[in-house]
């Protein structure tokens, strides 16, 4: 697996998926906040100025590098409206494996955009940074990131319990093999570079 130091814009039929900026900290946290998108994230600060510092500390990697996540805006191309954000990162101890992770905005949801997005996120970690494997992980309640990472091409690979400062969290694995997506997976989303 490889980093890409050269990232460009990966361009949907839709969506624009570009690096996020200080500037989108305003609208991620408005609706990372929202309680009903929150307690399905990762991200232990929600409010601007700490979307802000993560944003920061993540444009400085590039995407696959082994240092961790990258976050990418999706933008809405028609209107360049900011919909949710995507995110990657290589699998820490395990070689050649990129998680996934992915965001819409409740008022941009139930119109495809994010199967869109992961769709098109999932071939730019075959095709650019030549993972062997992608993995994203849900919360076995949040039934439309799980039909999501289906949609994408996934496959269920276990469901999960695990006790963490005292709550118990079930959740699901997902992957999809480069194999399986090189046979089974019709080419996505990508179109063309800005």
């Amino acid at each position: 697996m490889r980093p890409d130091p050269d990232f460009r814009p990966i361009v949907t039929e839709r969506l624009l998926l570009r690096r996020s900026r200080a500037e989108d900290a305003e609208t991620i946290s408005a609706y990372r906040s929202d309680p009903d998108v929150h307690r399905y994230q990762g991200w232990d600060r929600t409010d601007p100025d700490g979307v802000r510092e993560e944003i920061e500390r993540m444009s400085e990697r590039p995407p696959g590098d082994p240092a961790g996540w990258v976050q990418l805006s999706v933008e809405e191309r028609a209107t360049g409206a900011l919909v949710g954000d995507v995110g990657l990162s290589p699998a820490e101890g395990e070689v050649g494996v990129i998680k996934l992770g992915y965001t819409m905005s409740p008022a941009f949801q139930g119109r495809g955009y994010a199967t869109e997005a992961v769709t098109a996120l999932v071939a730019y970690a075959f095709e650019t940074l030549q993972a062997d494997m992608v993995r994203i992980h849900a919360n076995e309640v949040n039934v439309p990131s799980i039909r999501v990472a289906q949609k994408a091409g996934l496959h269920l690979i276990e469901r999960i319990e695990r006790s963490y400062e005292g709550e118990v969290w079930f959740g699901v694995r997902y992957e999809l093999r480069r194999q399986d997506f090189e046979i089974e997976t019709p080419k996505p989303g990508r179109t063309s570079h800005p």
